[in-house]
């Protein structure tokens, strides 16, 4: 215990200097070593002394977050925007927040006086804002909109940001006891002491955190088709990526024929979920509840695989040009691997496949969106996907569109773990039991 909980310290340490600024790789990569550390040394305590390190300890780490302002992150400055237009009963999807027509409710400490500071953005007719892309619309689904209001309504005027702080502090503790009775505290640790889970849901607020604590809970949910499935659709309703976790929701359906009525069980709420979501807004603003969700594929180069880091581990081993379908192809196939073979008494396994193989296949460089592959790892206690979070965490910290960005090689490194983990777990699945055991 006393190792591990020295660990746990010197990893708590490095993690207040993380969000002290903007964080250098080295300490990210500290971190991860130390989390590394802690897990490994966690398999030498008995479970119920480690449920005590892994809640208190997961609880405390998440902490750290709220110690600074966001460090490596301005999305939660548009989450504040997007819930005081909404206080003001305008749609979020009419108007970005550069628009003349709203300068009557910007707050000064989202626009700020002058342009000194770091991390501003220039607004066109002077003047700068903490809220990255001020010239487009907003691209949270409806979910995470409600969210944001609430946020709103419940913080004081100028510290909206630490209330969201606190969200994704409570939110990450509420998933961290779900995982606990789920898993076990041994494959809960993935998720208590990892350092993705301060610096991104806490200290940088990422509304990610919404989504995956919705997954978390529907997984929890076993045996009512229906709730499981309503929640995953209030979770691609909040950011859309928990999509990637519907399959495994319907792992096995196709074992035996079609297994319709959980298909329809699962699907249905999902889907009347997602568009009940949307019907406030579309009322309102029509098409434009699309948002900047064009603009940001088009941003992050998914449509020229050519120009930037999308595909990557794809384009070390094929043309740019083929990479796209390649990453199409496999990831379907891996969907029609869950939907056939897929255990459906634990759809967080198959949740995990199609989710970690997304950020694979198309190595996003951005770190907050393995969180949902983090909470799946803690379910599933496969921790050779944990190298998926690593890559993009690397990625985003040396840059998301940095040319010879590191984290390429990182998200290769993770696919090979990946590979080497399949190839181990199934010759152990395959190999006879001794005599003696089988007696």
């Amino acid at each position: 215990m006393l190792p591990l909980g020295g660990v746990l310290v010197a990893l708590a340490a490095v993690l207040l200097k993380l969000v002290a600024g903007p964080p250098g790789l080295g300490w990210y990569v500290l971190a991860w070593a130390l989390f590394a550390s802690a897990l490994w040394l966690a398999g030498r305590v008995p479970e119920r002394r480690l449920g005590v390190l892994v809640v208190a300890g997961g609880i405390a780490l998440a902490a750290t977050g709220l110690t600074a302002p966001p460090s490596s992150s301005t999305d939660s400055f548009r989450y504040a925007w997007d819930g005081r237009v909404q206080a003001a009963g305008i749609s979020p999807y009419d108007h970005p927040p550069a628009d003349p027509a709203l300068i009557g409710l910007r707050d000064a400490w989202l626009f700020p006086a002058g342009c000194a500071g770091r991390d501003l953005w220039p607004l066109p007719g002077g003047g700068c804002t903490r809220i990255n892309r001020p010239t487009e619309p907003t691209i949270y689904p409806p979910v995470a909109q409600g969210y944001f209001l609430l946020v709103h309504w419940l913080s004081p005027e100028g510290s909206r940001h630490k209330v969201l702080q606190l969200g994704g502090w409570v939110m990450a503790a509420l998933a961290l006891v779900a995982l606990c009775r789920l898993a076990g505290a041994r494959r809960a640790a993935c998720w208590a002491w990892c350092p993705a889970v301060p610096v991104e849901a806490v200290n940088n607020a990422h509304v990610d955190m919404l989504g995956v604590l919705l997954v978390v809970v529907a997984f929890s949910a076993s045996g009512a088709v229906r709730a499981r499935g309503a929640l995953l659709g209030a979770a691609v309703a909040a950011k859309l990526l928990p999509a990637t976790a519907l399959p495994g929701a319907l792992s096995g359906v196709l074992a035996n024929g079609v297994a319709w009525r959980r298909v329809v069980g699962t699907l249905g709420p999902a889907a009347l979920v997602v568009a009940l979501s949307y019907v406030p807004y579309l009322l309102a603003s029509g098409a434009s509840v699309v948002g900047y969700l064009p603009g940001y594929l088009a941003e992050e180069r998914y449509d020229d695989p050519g120009d930037g880091n999308r595909y990557g581990v794809l384009r070390l081993v094929m043309p740019d040009s083929w990479a796209p379908y390649a990453a199409l192809a496999l990831l379907g196939l891996v969907v029609l691997l869950v939907l056939r073979y897929g255990d459906a008494d634990r759809p967080w396994q198959g949740a995990l496949l199609v989710s970690g193989s997304f950020l694979l296949l198309l190595t996003p460089g951005y770190s907050w969106y393995a969180l949902l592959v983090v909470a799946l790892t803690a379910m599933d206690g496969r921790w050779e996907w944990l190298g998926a979070p690593l890559a993009g965490a690397v990625a985003y910290t040396a840059g998301p569109a940095a040319a010879g960005n590191p984290g390429i090689y990182v998200y290769a490194a993770a696919t090979l773990a990946v590979l080497i983990g399949w190839a181990v777990r199934r010759g152990a699945a395959r190999r006879p039991l001794p005599a003696e055991t089988r007696s």
